[in-house]
């Protein structure tokens, strides 16, 4: 199939789905949930949800990607049925649990000592390094950004809602520190800016990003990525090796094993479960996992240093590999929603 009939199918497909999983007495995704409230919603996580996108193919055309949850015998059932509708073009893959991959909870920041990336106080900044709120625990410095337009003049630095806000009690002005706490970050001495801007998540709401920026006090950046500076953006196609840079597992390579994924449902702390929609899935190509906790926020890149996403959740099982699954809000749905560019040279006498 070419994109365009691929997806055709897939909202045929999710159609298909949903009343099936009426069929088996069950809500679909916390869209359907109606008036419920979020802890209603975060029931949600515990149904036989599918995530449905597209999936490259040897033949350059696509086909059609199936993601369920590890230990749902409801959902087995759903997915044999999808799967007897669309043949040999299906792409079934069982995700394990999907958390944020700096969160309390199975998908903790592994401990300092066992660390891989920079969990060191750095000046200059750069990207892949330890960062977060003062009230989070840690996450990764993804990218340096300004804003569009005549802007402000001031230099941000680009993570997860969930790095540098951490709750919806968040405020813009919050400390952001380096390294983040959960590495030894203080205030006021590892204050390297304030939070300014974040995508607020619904429960009741399909989202699409996962992101906020601060904004840095006068301290010295470094642009550099493994791969030289990422300035470029584009639309991930499916099939592309990717790389990041992140607090806990450094410099990983995966492969972009599905796009346009809908309906992805992630298990958050303090908002239950939230569905997103137009994901990104990358699996290693690593003996170990692409990503870890603590690597929430990591700009996902080709080899090439074009930017194709940003880093916000896993798995710890599913997948080919078995080892989990990587998932990222395509980058330049982040850079719209907060209307904001990547950096790549300096913006202040001090950078």
């Amino acid at each position: 199939m070419d994109r365009d009939q691929a997806r055709k199918m897939k909202e045929q497909l999710a159609a298909f789905a949903r009343e099936l999983a009426e069929e088996h007495g069950v809500v679909a995704t916390p869209r359907s949930l109606g008036e419920r409230s979020a802890a209603e919603a975060a029931e949600v996580v515990r149904a036989p949800t599918l995530a449905l996108g597209l999936v490259p193919q040897a033949d350059e055309g696509f086909g059609i990607a199936v993601r369920y949850r590890l230990g749902v015998p409801r959902a087995r059932a759903i997915v044999r049925k999808i799967s007897a509708e669309v043949g040999p073009e299906v792409d079934v893959r069982r995700t394990g649990r999907i958390r944020p991959v700096s969160e309390l909870g199975p998908r903790p920041p592994a401990p300092t000592s066992q660390a891989d990336g920079d969990t060191d106080r750095r000046r200059p900044l750069r990207p892949g390094i330890s960062i977060g709120h003062v009230g989070v625990t840690a996450g990764t410095l993804g990218a340096f950004v300004t804003r569009v337009g005549p802007g402000d003049g001031e230099l941000y630095a680009l993570s997860n809602y969930h790095v540098l806000a951490g709750s919806p009690e968040a405020q813009p002005g919050d400390t952001v520190l380096q390294p983040g706490p959960a590495d030894g970050g203080l205030a006021p001495g590892d204050r390297i800016g304030s939070l300014a801007q974040v995508v607020r998540l619904d429960p009741l709401e399909p989202a699409y990003t996962d992101a906020a920026i601060a904004r840095l006090d006068q301290v010295p950046v470094d642009f550099e990525y493994p791969v030289g500076r990422v300035v470029k953006t584009a639309r991930a196609l499916g099939g592309e090796i990717v790389g990041k840079v992140g607090r806990t597992t450094s410099v990983t390579r995966g492969r972009v094993t599905a796009i346009e994924l809908d309906d992805v449902i992630v298990g958050y702390e303090d908002l239950g479960a939230l569905s997103f929609d137009d994901q990104i899935e990358i699996e290693s190509l690593h003996d170990g996992p692409f990503s870890r906790g603590g690597d929430s926020g990591a700009l996902v890149y080709r080899e090439d240093g074009v930017a194709l996403g940003l880093l916000f959740a896993g798995s710890e099982s599913g997948g080919r590999s078995g080892k989990g699954l990587t998932y990222a809000n395509p980058i330049d749905q982040v850079l719209g929603i907060l209307r904001i560019e990547l950096a790549h040279e300096p913006v202040h006498p001090f950078g």
